[in-house]
């Protein structure tokens, strides 16, 4: 630049704010600062009082940096800066806390990390409001996140339980019970269903009509659609499946209002949910809470393999059987109080609602076909290598025995390992499946196992897992 042969006006060097001027002053001269770098301003342009609108940093084009009094602002970020330079003063010691510059520091900190990490910037849109989206943009890339708010809690909440409550209905068990004393009493438990069909088909726990099945000549289940002083509507067990705690029963009643089933192979962890049952009985028909799922797949009970929805919606006795429902009202898994521990609060379990689809629609379309249980879960870890390796005979290994099932009645217990069933040698674990189907609900077969180093024989009179009598 043809200014820098004027240069040696003081010695041949530019002190602090002195200026060099070009042929054109607007476009060539320049201002140094005491720290050695420019500006396209004049001194009097730049030196302001603390209200001054302050000063435009200057790129350098070959360090690709903004040069300024105190140095540099890297990377390339420059441009206006909104305080006017003036020269730093001693800082005085302190003996002990964080000072407003300490927080400066670490609010700047926290906005360079948050520039270089990517901060997302959030868009809030609300169909309440007009069509302005309330944005918050911190003028770094991202992709944005956009947060619809439809509707409070609160009236989603009702909306679904408007919309269930009619599909969810109260259940009365009542058994006849011989005394000790050789005396009749009456024995009564209650729990919920959900209605599966318009033509009465209802889904429940096992365990809440389990005592009708057990001793169903002299049982009664009665059901009530609204609550415990509305007409109630005697029910018949079409079938049951024990491993998974699954019953269908049926009212003679049409016109009812069967419940949506949603793909319980969707549901995220976090998601909202609601219960809508009995707690306590059935003068607490059609409670309502909701809360989270908090986990998928949880296998907690050691008489089924069974994966769960597990939630901190409220679930307690009275609720088994009854629906738990996503924010659409559609029926994502059958709650059951049975696997609620005391000892916890906050962890409730529902079966999922595929799980429950099958089951039902297997029983319903088997009614009339009865399926073969012995009532008893299999390990699948032990292969026939497996308990060879361990110096074991071949077979399958007992992992649970339902209360009250063939299996139970006969002796067999957890941790047996069955080598025949009906006079047919088990050389690898799915054999026993295979021979149970081959049998008809009611025949009595021979079955032998191996415990504790002996072989024993029982016989098993097989049951039907979905039909009843």
């Amino acid at each position: 630049m043809d200014d820098f042969n004027n240069i040696n006006n003081s010695g041949g060097e530019l002190n602090g704010f002195d200026s060099v001027n070009g042929n054109n002053t607007e476009n060539n001269g320049y201002t140094v600062t005491p720290e050695g770098g420019y500006y396209t301003k004049r001194k009097d342009d730049i030196i302001q009082d603390e209200t001054g609108s302050g000063y435009t940093a200057q790129r350098n084009e070959e360090t690709g940096s903004a040069e300024t009094p105190h140095g540099f602002y890297p990377n390339g970020q420059y441009g206006a800066v909104n305080y006017g330079y003036k020269p730093p003063k001693p800082k005085k010691e302190k003996k002990g806390g964080h000072g407003a510059a300490t927080v400066a520091v670490a609010c700047l900190l926290a906005a360079v990390i948050g520039a270089v990490s990517g901060v997302t910037a959030v868009k809030l849109t609300s169909k309440n409001t007009d069509s302005t989206p309330l944005t918050s943009s911190s003028g770094i890339s991202g992709s944005n996140v956009n947060i619809n708010v439809d509707e409070t809690a609160e009236s989603v909440v009702e909306a679904v339980a408007q919309k269930v409550t009619p599909s969810v209905i109260g259940i009365r068990t009542t058994t006849s019970v011989r005394s000790f004393f050789g005396g009749n009493s009456s024995s009564t438990g209650e729990g919920s269903g959900v209605i599966y069909s318009s033509d009465g088909y209802i889904i429940t726990n096992y365990h809440v009509i389990s005592s009708a099945v057990t001793n169903k000549s002299e049982s009664k289940i009665e059901v009530f659609l609204d609550s415990v002083n509305s007409k109630s509507y005697e029910a018949t067990v079409v079938g049951y499946n024990i491993s998974t705690d699954l019953a269908v029963i049926k009212i003679d009643a049409s016109g009812l209002t069967p419940i949506s089933i949603a793909d319980s192979d969707k549901l995220k962890v976090g998601q909202y949910v609601i219960t809508v049952g009995n707690p306590g009985g059935l003068e607490f028909m059609d409670s309502v809470a909701y809360g989270v799922i908090s986990g998928l797949n949880r296998v907690v009970s050691t008489d089924s393999n069974v994966k769960l929805i597990q939630t901190n919606a409220a679930i307690n006795p009275g609720n088994s059987g009854g629906a738990l429902v996503n924010t659409k009202g559609e029926l994502v898994g059958i709650t059951s109080s049975k696997i609620v521990s005391e000892e916890f609060e906050g962890m409730g379990f529902a079966i999922p609602a595929n799980t429950v689809s099958e089951i039902c629609k297997n029983i319903i379309d088997k009614q009339n076909d009865p399926e073969p249980y012995i009532g008893i879960t299999v390990s699948e870890k032990y292969t026939a290598s497996v308990l060879k390796y361990y110096g074991y005979p071949a077979g399958a290994v007992v992992l649970s025995v339902a209360e009250g099932s063939p299996a139970d009645n006969s002796g067999i217990a957890k941790g047996d390992i069955i080598t025949e069933f009906n006079g047919k040698e088990i050389d690898e674990y799915t054999k026993l499946e295979e021979y149970i189907n081959e049998c008809q609900p009611g025949k009595k077969v021979s079955v032998k196992i191996y415990r504790s180093g002996r072989y024993y024989t029982t016989d098993i009179t097989v049951g039907s897992n979905n039909a009843v009598e």
